[in-house]
């Protein structure tokens, strides 16, 4: 697991699907990361910890069925087909094959949720309760809501990630150059100045001044007090 609810890797040669889903899955805890085809999908998985993948069908080359076949001979990992709506064959090949669920093209963000927290809470159902505390400071990660000595904060998205991230780690330093990276947002471009100013407002939400709660360590990063 990452900081965030959940990893989710896309394997689709759209280009423009990545960028149509990026920020409403983001607004739900989910961070997405994108293979163009099938092999550099294989790839990725075999380097990185996903909770879930989203597979198309219809790829040039290596197709979605193939992948499939491929990914469960070597995990367990949920895969959720998306096939062309109305496609009977190819679902029925998916599942024969081991994917958990499929979704139709066309498809809304809305719905590709609702069926990814399906199979979350299946597969792993603490992927969707996780809540974590430390402190004063309580997160419940996939409602994505955060409380300091029962209030609640009013954070942005990048805010209660990086809070997150703090918050798994308590008590141990994350460096500025992984902060984000940490927090699920790799998509961000990072840089001191662009972890300052988030963890700055950060700590004024937190009333954190003098910072007590998140401190700094000069020339590494951050860390949040246990206390």
């Amino acid at each position: 697991m990452t900081a965030m609810a959940s990893r989710v890797l896309l394997i689709d040669d759209d280009v423009r699907l990545p960028d149509l889903l990026r920020s409403y899955l983001e607004q739900n805890g989910v961070a997405l990361s994108h293979a163009p085809d099938g092999t550099r999908g294989l790839v990725m998985l075999e380097q990185g910890a996903y909770d879930a993948v989203l597979l198309d069908v219809m790829m040039p080359g290596m197709d979605g069925l193939e992948v499939c076949r491929k990914i469960r001979s070597k995990s367990n990992v949920p895969v959720i087909m998306l096939t062309a709506r109305g496609d009977e064959t190819d679902r029925v090949v998916g599942l024969e094959l081991g994917a958990d669920d499929y979704v139709g093209k066309p498809f809304s963000p809305r719905e590709l949720l609702a069926r990814l927290r399906a199979v979350l809470r299946r597969s792993r159902p603490e992927v969707m309760s996780e809540q974590l505390t430390t402190g004063d400071i309580t997160v419940d990660v996939p409602a994505r809501t955060a409380t300091l000595k029962g209030v609640a904060l009013d954070l942005t998205g990048i805010e209660f990630d990086i809070l997150v991230a703090l918050v798994r780690r308590a008590g141990r330093v994350v460096p500025r150059d992984a902060l984000l990276s940490e927090a699920g947002r790799s998509d961000v471009i990072v840089g001191e100045r662009t972890v300052d100013v988030h963890i700055s407002h950060l700590r004024q939400k937190l009333n954190d001044d003098p910072p007590r709660l998140i401190k700094t360590v000069r020339g590494v990063g951050y860390v949040l007090t246990k206390d």
